[in-house]
């Protein structure tokens, strides 16, 4: 049987998936590696208007200036509109605490909004293939994203469409060199301190061992499965008419009204999903609803709270006064509370590599901690030892010192050990629950914002 030409295919997979309507300006993200380059040259050979975006990173020197200037002289070569930025991502991550994948995707999707607003581009580019959609599925089950995860990645979010997820990396490949595609490789790719990494180049192999046909057979579950997550996204949608109503700024979840043939847990879930609930929040909603006191008990989103009132889930904006507190116990992983995730991660001693840590990051000594711990706003008196000092001083004059915004004061939070605050919410921790040389085992508490975060 004749192959179709991947050229052919990309042009009816972009009319199929309705992703570039007539007079459109397309922004190409281009790396320089083999599957932004191949991108590049199927939409040149098909007529599209484009300009291309590269970002150089700067983590990797030598190499990262090789690929920037690959990606100018093709673009220079086919007179194409290129841009170029070059950020201080170590300085970032340095800042911020995030990992080295979360600040270079926020960093340059970022870049690549501005582009299309300053330009007039209507839409982003990415070359994502099937493979790197097989591969999200893996990373999802693993870290149990749920059935939305498990459908890969999405051909259009927003802005940003992906026109090569039809294709395999083998067949990426196999068009380059068909057609001289110029590339660079990304050495990168062959380190296995990445997870993706780890099961593109450890799992999937030995899969295809055992299945030779698994890459197809994968692309069509994601697919499949990518078609349920519609399917499911509706009827969720029909229920909550069904089963919510709103009353003077509030949601109100009428428990009665679920039909006791579906999974009531999975259900909640679900209404709650949509105000920033994640699934460790609303599993402890749920299991409170099965006791006979859960009533006025309160759970928290980053940026809403939910409490219990007999048959009923009441569900409204967190104000800027109300009272938060939320109980730690010792095998919490995350909270979330006025537009921040918290997580928590148990370790020895020994696995840490450095103390040194960004103010977003508190390392404590476990076993002067008692549990369970509580998150809550600070109060007016609050008082702490700061970290290096010998004395308390108070949270307000703390904040003062730090010159802290009166949004930000607002919105800080404390971590308390038996009524002793243990650290100041992305800040500063107390000096008596430092990590010290006869420390076992360690507390590491991440604060991120919402906003940061890549799910």
């Amino acid at each position: 049987m004749t192959q179709v030409p991947l050229i052919d295919r990309f042009q009816d997979y972009i009319r199929e998936k309705g992703l570039i309507p007539a007079r459109e300006k397309i922004l190409l993200a281009v790396s320089g590696g083999v599957d932004s380059m191949v991108m590049l040259h199927l939409f040149v050979r098909c007529g599209y208007p484009i300009g291309v975006a590269h970002c150089n990173f700067g983590l990797r020197p030598v190499e990262a200036d090789e690929d920037e200037v690959v990606v100018e002289k093709l673009c220079r070569e086919l007179h194409v509109e290129h841009f170029n930025v070059r950020f201080d991502t170590q300085a970032e991550i340095d800042a911020s605490g995030e990992s080295v994948q979360m600040v270079a995707r926020r960093l340059r999707y970022a870049w690549f909004n501005e582009l299309c607003v300053k330009y007039g581009y209507d839409k982003t580019a990415i070359a994502h293939h099937a493979d790197d959609s097989i591969e999200t599925f893996f990373i999802n089950l693993i870290r149990g994203t749920g059935l939305r995860g498990l459908s890969g990645i999405s051909v259009t979010n927003g802005r940003v469409i992906r026109p090569l997820l039809f294709a395999s990396r083998k067949e990426i490949l196999d068009y380059a060199h068909a057609n001289r595609v110029a590339y660079r490789e990304d050495s990168s790719n062959s380190s296995t301190k990445y997870l993706r990494n780890k099961i593109r180049l450890g799992v999937i192999p030995r899969i295809r061992e055992i299945s030779p046909v698994f890459g197809a057979v994968m692309t069509a579950n994601v697919e499949r499965l990518s078609l349920v997550s519609q399917f499911l996204n509706r009827q969720i949608e029909l229920l909550r008419r069904e089963i919510t109503t709103e009353e003077d700024n509030r949601t109100v979840i009428n428990l009665e009204r679920i039909d006791p043939e579906l999974p009531r847990q999975y259900v909640v879930y679900e209404m709650l999903a949509s105000f920033g609930f994640n699934a460790d929040v609303t599993e402890k909603l749920n299991r409170c609803l099965d006791r006979d006191d859960c009533v006025g008990h309160r759970f928290y989103s980053a940026t809403h709270v939910a409490y219990t009132d007999r048959r009923r889930i009441v569900v409204m904006p967190i104000t800027p006064r109300e009272e938060i507190e939320i109980t730690i116990d010792e095998k919490a992983r995350r909270e979330t509370a006025l537009g921040s995730s918290i997580t928590f991660e148990r370790l020895e001693r020994e696995d840490l590599d450095t103390l040194q840590q960004p103010a977003n990051i508190a390392l404590l000594d476990i076993d002067r901690l008692r549990f369970p711990l509580l998150i809550r706003r600070w109060r007016e008196g609050d008082t702490f030892i700061p970290f290096g000092m010998e004395g308390h001083k108070k949270v307000s004059d703390y904040l003062i010192d730090e010159k802290t915004a009166l949004p930000d004061k607002e919105r800080q939070l404390i971590l308390e050990s038996e009524g002793e605050i243990v650290w100041l919410v992305g800040r500063r921790i107390d000096d008596r629950y430092m990590v010290t040389p006869d420390t076992r085992y360690v507390l590491r508490i991440t604060r991120l914002e919402i906003d940061s975060i890549i799910i």
